[in-house]
């Protein structure tokens, strides 16, 4: 069998792959890679030599370098501006859009958004907008950011790295600025005047702290006399209920102290602020003999009250519960100030995705305590300890105000709303933007390669303190490495093999009446279609040697043709999962709307159509 048909097929079993999902895209890419080196498509000793290509050390550190800028406070100074921007929707959009759109020029897309998505859900819920016409237009507002630069997107770092194989000179810093920079300002023109008004969305009536109501969930328990939880810990007390029901705080001798921070015995008179339902409560009473706070104080004082009467004051509470959730709030006067509570998204690259909060050890390894559990706009109502978080899902978490953010980042969580809460930690911003500079300035003059400027910037904001180590290896997106360092010699082996040059055959047959537009049109439409369904990285991989074979086909300059490959990788606008930061927002919109008092619906498919 030809090796050009022994390319296609696993090509096309690669692609079927991606579409499919059910494995992670860096799988599939590393299948693809062992399987091309197993056909003899691909030499075995250069099958993981994509692991040292210049276009894949640039990504890398592109990655530190933005995650630098997340941790050096740049988005408490893009918020605290942007939130002064007004009620008008359009210069909302204006001012959120541009900036995710100039950010993304220089650093991640999946970056720039998530530093400007608490900002779009803190606004739409002081203005009480539907967060949905304000996070679509974000997310595609950072993909059309990273058309301008090299260092922008991944495409063109990769289109950049094979033109420079071919012609043996890359694309500059800011030779895709005259066409990024067009397609941007036109395409940010078209979202803020037009784009926005075909976001779906529909109003509704909930109110704005609905989905993370605490106050209709928190009831203080005593311990009383003859209570089983007198000399327990907190972790001996769920050990006992079996369950990790939230203590939000015990009060003793008038003094609160958090339930994360608890880690005495409890003795009789203390009070736990405990957050759950009628269920949750019949266990602490039947298993650890707690009582209502409220009514063991009226036992004291009025002395005919005796405990089948606080069993049927619960029974009634229970009953207005229900009531409540039929539209009736209810407030119940418990004092949740200084409770340190945030609530967080679940990001798609989580190491919490598919695992319960008992296999990742939140308490002990994170110093986080899980509160509650929100997925497509609505309260789990399933016990905690059983929930296998997925991607999208918000929690409400509380911990040390100190260590928050840290533990969030390692856990791959997105901060959203934050409770008494500073998400930023303003350091070093100076530093970081003048390394990066150098940076720039050294590609520019071509005193160093794109490749080694950029790791030498990423090392020095390192050793300086700007990002902790650790911090930076975890701003290396793993999966995205093997999938660039994988299919980087597949996409060769479809050059070589010579499937480049027949797809290119065919396709100048089909129109060898068109002039060369027509034909870019064509590729245009085929990458773009492309990037859509598969990672837009992967995409331009396999269409650069096709748009080289193209281009020898008409005789032209190599430049046009790449440069559309480039542009058309990264307008993966037509489906949630064709890039990343479609897939953040995806389903953020219903459970943000569930905050801000809109009911959008939830992100499918043809929304972004």
């Amino acid at each position: 069998m030809a090796d050009s048909t022994l390319v296609f097929i696993v090509l096309g079993l690669t692609l079927a792959a991606f579409v499919w999902g059910r494995f992670r895209y860096d799988l599939v890419a590393l299948t693809a890679l062992l399987a091309s080196v197993m056909l003899g498509l691909v030499e075995a000793d250069d099958a993981f030599m994509g692991f040292g290509h210049p276009a894949v050390i640039t990504v890398a550190a592109v990655l530190v370098l933005s995650k630098g800028f997340e941790r050096s406070g740049l988005v408490d100074v893009i918020a605290e501006q942007a939130l002064k921007v007004g009620e008008r929707l359009v210069l909302q959009l204006l001012v959120l859009t541009g900036t995710v759109t100039v950010l993304s020029a220089v650093m991640n897309n999946v970056g720039a958004l998530a530093l400007l998505l608490p900002v779009a859900m803190r606004m739409a819920r002081e203005h009480d907008s539907s967060p949905s016409l304000l996070l679509m237009p974000l997310a595609f507002g950072s993909l059309l950011g990273g058309l301008m630069t090299l260092i922008g997107t991944p495409p063109n770092i990769i289109i950049a790295s094979y033109r420079g194989a071919q012609s043996g000179e890359n694309f500059g810093m800011f030779s895709f600025f005259p066409v990024g920079a067009v397609v941007a300002a036109v395409g940010l023109a078209f979202i803020v005047l037009v784009g926005w008004r075909l976001t779906p969305r529909r109003e509704g009536q909930s109110s704005a702290e609905e989905l993370f109501d605490t106050d209709n969930y928190l009831v203080e328990l005593k311990v009383g006399e003859e209570s089983k939880a007198i000399g327990w810990t907190l972790r001996e007390m769920h050990e006992a209920l079996e369950e990790t029901i939230p203590v939000l705080a015990v009060v003793r001798d008038d003094k609160r102290r958090a339930g994360h921070a608890f880690h005495g015995s409890l003795r009789e008179g203390d009070i736990l602020l405990v957050e759950g339902g009628p269920e949750e409560m019949r266990l602490l009473e039947d298993k650890a003999g707690l009582s209502l706070g409220a009514e063991a104080e009226d036992e004291d004082e009025d002395e005919g009250e005796d405990a089948d009467t606080a069993k049927e004051t619960a029974r009634d509470e229970e009953t207005q519960q229900k009531k409540d959730k039929q539209g009736k709030k209810k407030r119940n006067g418990v004092d949740t100030e200084g409770l340190q509570l945030v609530e967080a998204v679940v990001r798609n690259d989580s190491m919490m995705v598919n695992r319960t909060v008992v296999q990742l050890r939140l308490q002990n390894q994170h110093g986080l305590h899980l509160v509650a559990v929100a997925r497509d706009g609505s309260r789990l109502k399933q016990r905690l300890r059983e929930i296998r978080f997925k991607p999208g899902d918000v929690l409400l978490l509380q911990g040390d105000e100190g260590g928050l953010a840290e533990s969030l980042a390692t856990l791959g969580c997105l901060p959203l709303a934050n409770r008494n809460l500073t998400i930023g930690q303003p350091r070093m911003l100076l530093l970081s933007l003048g390394i990066f500079v150098l940076a720039i300035i050294a590609m520019l003059t071509d005193l160093l390669p794109a490749a080694v400027a950029l790791s030498t910037a990423a090392l020095v904001s390192l050793l300086v303190g700007v990002l902790p180590l650790r911090d930076g290896y975890q701003a290396i997106d793993g999966p995205v490495i093997v999938l660039l360092a994988a299919m980087l010699p597949v996409g060769e082996a479809l050059d070589t093999s010579g499937g480049a040059a027949l797809i290119a055959e065919a396709m100048l047959a089909l129109g060898s009446g068109w002039p060369p537009v027509a034909t870019l049109v064509a590729l245009f439409v085929i990458s773009t279609l492309l990037s859509n369904v598969i990672n837009n990285a992967a995409a331009a991989l396999l269409m650069a040697p096709i748009a080289a074979s193209l281009a020898s086909g008409f005789g032209l300059s190599l430049d046009p043709f790449l440069m559309v490959v480039a542009v058309s990788a990264s307008c993966a606008f037509l489906t949630p999962i064709g890039h990343q930061s479609s897939t953040l927002v995806m389903g953020r919109v219903d459970i943000a709307s569930a905050t801000t008092g809109s009911s959008a619906c939830r992100c499918r498919w043809w929304c972004c159509w």
